[in-house]
């Protein structure tokens, strides 16, 4: 694994940073290990933010309120996201390294002031296209519908992200490669992504005149809507230059319903990931004609025989104002569960990013496993499925395992026993309700 420097960021840099307000002097690096994390750097920022929109929507009366079901899915999206940087660094910037060492015609100044900002407007404008081609094929939709997956639209919903969409998007910043050297593009991908992390937000109405330049609150409430006015417009990363000057703007008019035309009604989160594979697969081979199968994979999600590429919106589900949410019932009890287990990880999460370069082989590919082992049995437990307890009790032994071999230390090192004592008595739990389970299905069989 390659080991490098990891550059912290001041606390003021960190808030700026989310709204794209550094400027080159602070943020223009010689090489690409000198550029900083920005994106691990910002966890506390995103929780801090997180928790001031809970706390506004609870005073507000008719303010956006969080669902701990809804919420933890796309967490666990985000987190799930980015394990695979582990191993490998990211495909966008291998691509765009290889190009720029190979094939590049021009090699402009990395500490130039003109080279940030072009290769600010040149990122933006990449991630434009990125995303229009995410929604106008089908098999980049197959990533991109993870992040549209919620029905709920809040700061949270910002970091639903696809595992595999990392691995098609690096193709549309190549052409930068050419002249824009490899570690100001680092910087501004991770600010670009980083940017759109603040307009998934309902209590943001309204920016005056910024509404004509930059993506907003309002423009992206758009872009998330399964409302026929919504489909396929808003694009933008940063700047919403681009909509209105390739034709896919839309202002925010009638009330939004947020979600996929045709909801997915789970919190487990493989599923969210990779559902629309299969579904893909499915299509592709009951099409027929080589044709038919092609524009199945290379048209968009609504298209079918005899409709525009991009599907008829009058095929569209018809809302008719009465759209709820899924959000099944599920006892307090299990949603506090579910949050403070869900909290624990965040730690130990947060901790394997953070300290990649220096963990050990075995001790990544451990944690890494328990990452996945936790986000899949705490979305069992979401969903309320017959194996949950099960998991949930193979889980709780291998907490207490990682923590009492070193893998796992607590944020606070005064609570591991506190932790440890309640891992135990859950793991408890839930083998008794496993047995309890299991018991019951033998009777039901005799």
């Amino acid at each position: 694994m390659e080991r490098v420097e990891v550059t912290s960021v001041t606390h003021s840099q960190g808030v700026r940073m989310l709204f794209s307000l550094m400027t080159p002097n602070e943020s223009s690096f010689a090489t690409v290990r000198e550029v900083p994390t920005y994106v691990n750097q910002a966890t506390p920022y995103f929780i801090g933010l997180i928790l001031l929109e809970i706390v506004l929507g609870w005073l507000k009366t008719d303010g956006p309120h969080i669902k701990i079901n809804d919420f933890i899915t796309s967490l666990s999206a985000g987190m799930m996201s980015r394990l695979p940087q582990l191993v490998i660094r990211s495909l966008e910037l291998s691509a765009y390294i290889y190009v720029w060492n190979n094939f590049r015609v021009l090699e402009l100044p990395w500490d130039s002031a003109w080279t940030w900002w072009l290769a600010f407007l040149g990122v933006d404008m990449g991630y434009y296209w990125f995303h229009r081609f995410a929604h106008e094929l089908n098999f980049l939709w197959a990533a991109h519908q993870v992040h549209h997956s919620s029905e709920y639209y809040n700061l949270s919903t910002a970091l639903r992200q696809s595992v595999t969409q990392q691995f098609s998007s690096w193709v549309f910043y190549l052409p930068l490669a050419l002249m824009v050297p490899p570690s100001v593009f680092a910087v501004h991908i991770q600010f670009n992504l980083l940017y759109q992390f603040w307009i998934h937000t309902e209590l943001v109405k309204n920016l005056g005149p910024l509404e004509w330049i930059l993506n907003t609150p309002s423009h992206h409430r758009v872009h998330h809507g399964r409302n026929p006015y919504c489909i396929d417009k808003n694009y933008a990363g940063i700047l919403i230059i681009w909509d209105r000057m390739f034709g896919t703007f839309t202002p925010e008019s009638d009330k939004v319903v947020y979600g996929l035309t045709h909801p997915i009604s789970t919190f487990e989160i493989w599923t969210v990931e990779f559902l629309y594979y299969p579904y893909l697969w499915q299509m592709f081979w009951e099409a027929e004609g080589i044709s038919n199968k092609l524009s199945i994979i290379f048209k968009g999600p609504g298209w079918t025989p005899g409709k525009p590429r991009l599907g008829d919106i009058a095929d569209i589900p018809q809302l008719t104002g009465e759209e709820k949410p899924h959000d099944p019932a599920w006892s307090p009890a299990l949603q506090a569960y579910v949050l403070i287990q869900f909290l624990l990880l965040i730690d130990v999460y947060n901790n394997l990013l953070m300290d990649q370069m220096i963990l050990s082989e075995l001790s990544a590919l451990l944690l890494t496993a328990y990452v996945l082992l936790s986000l899949t049995s705490l979305g069992f437990l979401i969903d309320q499925r017959a194996n949950a307890p099960e998991l949930e009790m193979l889980r709780c032994v291998l907490i207490v395992a990682l923590q009492r071999f070193g893998y796992i230390k607590p944020l606070v090192p005064l609570l591991a026993f506190l932790i440890e004592v309640f891992v135990l008595i859950s793991g408890v739990y839930w083998s008794l309700q496993f047995v309890n389970q299991r018991t019951n299905g033998m009777k039901k069989q005799n």
